[in-house]
C-alpha cells in the first residue's frame, strides 16, 4: 500500500505540463541559430518544403508512438515498444540510439548558450585556450556553457514537476516572441528578400531535410515520462500528435519570417539571421535582442526536456540490466533518476570544451541515431498490430497498419540520407566518429551486462499494457 501511494505521489504531470514539455523541446533554440543556414542552403521555399517533408515523417512516426504510448504507458518509451514488438537486441539498439539523440540535444544546448551570449556581448570572449576545426575556444565562452549545464541539471534534480513548471513559463515566452517575428515579417517583409525561393534544387532540400528529425525530436519525451503523468492513456496519444503538428507549423512559419524579413546579402553575412530579421522587420536593433532572449528561453526548454527524456530512458535500460544498475538509482522523494541526470549533466558540462563546430556535428550524428530509433519503433508498431491484435489500444492510429508502414518507409528514407554518397551524408571523420564511438560503447555495455541479465531472469523484460 505504501509503495502504491509513493508511486501515485510521483504522478504529477498534467495535460498542459506534457504538451509544453514536448512542444518546448521541439522548438528549442535551433530555429534561432540555424534558420538562416536553412534558407541559404535551400532557399525560403526549399527550406519550407524540407520541413514539411520532415514533418510528414515525424507525424507518421508520432502516430505510431501515440498508439504504443497509450497501450504501454511505461517509462522508457521506444525501449518498451521495441522490446515487446521485436526483441531485446533491437530494443537495446533503439534505446541506445535514442539516448545518443537526447544527449546530443543536451550537449547542443550547452554549446548554443555561449553562442547566443556572444551575439549580445560580442567582445565577452577572453582567455584563449585552443582552436578546434578553425574555431578559437575561449575560457569565458566555455564557462557560460558549463554554468548553464549545472543550472539545468540542478533544476531536474529538484523533481519533474518543478522542471515542467519552468518549461511552461519559458515556452509561453518563446511563443510570444516567435509570433512577433512571424507577424512582423508578414507585415513588413518583402518577397524580393526571399528571391531565389529555391537554392540547390533537390540537393538543397535534402541538405536541410536531414536536419529536420533533430529539430522535431522532442515529442518522444512524452512516452519517457508516462509513469509520471496523471492523465488517461488515450490523452497521451492525442497530446503527442498535437505537439508534433504545432512544431511543424512553427518551423515553417519561422523560415518564412527569416526568408521574407532579411535580404540575401545580409542573410549570408549574419551571425544570427533570425535576430537580424527581427530587427529589420521592426526597424530597431532592440528587437533583435528581444528575439535572442526568446532564444535563451528556447535553449533552456529544449535542454530541460531532453535531460528529462534521456535520464528516463537510461534509467529504464538500467532496470532491464542493459546498462549498469547505477543509472537506475532514483531519488526517494521525487522519484527522479538521480545518477542518469548527473551523467547527462556531466556530458553537457564538458561539451563547450569542444567549441562551436560541435553544433552541426551533434545535429547530424544525433539525427541519424534518432531516425534509426524511429524506424525500429515503426517496425514494432507493425509487428504488434499483427502479433497482438487484441492489445488494448486507447489511442488507435487508424484501423489498418498503413500508418506504421508509412512510418517505416519514411524513416528508412531518412536513414539513407545520412549514408556515404548521399547529398547530405554525415561528415567524415567528426560526425561518423561520434556515431561510431557511441555504438561501440553500447556494444561493450551489452556484452558486459549479459551475466547480470541471465541472473536476473526474464521478468526484467516484462512490459505492461494499459487497461483503458
Amino acid at each position: 500500500m505504501q509503495n502504491e501511494q509513493s508511486e501515485n505521489n510521483h504522478k504529477v504531470l498534467t495535460r498542459l505540463d506534457v504538451l509544453f514539455l514536448a512542444f518546448g523541446a521541439m522548438i528549442g533554440w535551433g530555429w534561432v541559430v540555424l534558420s538562416g543556414n536553412w534558407v541559404i542552403e535551400a532557399g525560403t521555399l526549399g527550406a519550407m518544403i524540407a520541413f514539411v517533408l520532415g514533418g510528414v515523417l515525424v507525424i507518421f512516426v508520432g502516430l505510431a508512438y501515440a498508439e504504443l504510448a497509450s497501450a504501454m504507458p511505461n517509462k522508457g518509451g521506444a525501449l518498451i515498444y521495441v522490446l515487446r514488438g521485436i526483441g531485446y537486441k533491437m530494443a537495446f539498439v533503439a534505446a541506445w540510439a535514442l539516448a545518443l539523440g537526447y544527449i546530443s540535444v543536451v550537449s547542443f544546448e550547452a554549446v548554443a548558450l555561449p553562442t547566443v551570449i556572444e551575439y549580445i556581448f560580442p567582445n565577452y570572449k577572453v582567455g584563449f585556450m585552443y582552436s578546434i576545426n578553425g574555431y578559437d575556444v575561449y575560457a569565458s565562452w566555455v564557462l557560460v556553457g558549463m554554468l548553464g549545464s549545472v543550472f539545468i541539471t540542478v533544476v531536474n534534480l529538484m523533481g519533474v514537476k518543478f522542471a515542467a513548471f519552468l518549461q511552461m513559463v519559458l515556452t509561453i515566452i518563446i511563443g510570444i516572441i516567435g509570433l512577433m517575428l512571424i507577424f512582423g515579417a508578414a507585415a513588413n517583409g518583402s518577397m524580393i528578400n526571399a528571391d531565389p525561393l529555391l537554392v540547390g534544387g533537390v540537393a538543397g532540400i535534402l541538405t536541410v531535410a536531414i536536419m529536420t528529425p533533430f529539430m522535431f525530436v522532442g515529442f518522444d519525451v512524452i512516452p519517457q515520462t508516462a509513469e509520471e503523468m496523471k492523465i488517461p492513456p488515450r490523452a497521451i496519444g492525442r497530446i503527442l500528435i498535437v505537439s508534433v503538428v504545432a512544431a511543424v507549423i512553427w518551423y515553417v512559419a519561422i523560415i518564412f519570417a527569416v526568408g521574407f524579413g532579411l535580404d540575401q546579402s545580409t542573410l549570408v553575412n549574419s551571425v544570427l539571421p533570425t535576430a537580424d530579421a527581427m530587427s529589420n522587420v521592426f526597424g530597431h536593433e532592440a528587437f533583435g535582442i528581444v528575439l535572442i532572449l526568446g532564444g535563451v528561453a528556447g535553449i533552456i526548454t529544449s535542454w530541460n526536456s531532453f535531460i528529462i527524456g534521456g535520464s528516463r530512458i537510461l534509467c529504464a535500460m538500467a532496470e532491464r540490466k542493459m546498462i549498469p544498475g547505477w543509472f537506475g538509482r532514483q531519488h526517494a522523494r521525487y522519484g527522479t533518476p538521480v545518477n542518469a541526470i548527473l551523467f547527462i549533466g556531466a556530458l553537457s558540462t564538458l561539451a563547450p570544451l569542444l567549441g562551436r563546430p560541435m553544433l552541426v556535428w551533434l545535429v547530424d550524428a544525433g539525427g541519424l541515431a534518432i531516425v534509426l530509433a524511429y524506424f525500429l519503433v515503426a517496425v514494432a508498431f507493425v509487428r504488434l498490430r499483427r502479433s497482438e491484435p487484441d492489445m488494448v489500444r486507447p489511442f488507435r492510429a487508424g484501423k489498418s497498419s498503413a500508418i506504421g508502414w508509412a512510418a517505416v518507409v519514411f524513416s528508412l528514407l531518412f536513414v539513407a540520407l545520412y549514408l556515404p554518397g548521399m547529398p547530405a551524408a554525415l561528415l567524415w571523420p567528426y560526425e561518423w566518429l561520434i556515431f561510431a564511438g557511441w555504438s561501440g560503447l553500447g556494444i561493450l555495455l551489452m556484452v558486459n551486462m549479459s551475466k547480470e541479465r541471465k541472473a536476473a531472469g526474464p521478468h526484467i523484460f516484462a512490459t505492461t499494457t494499459s487497461a483503458g
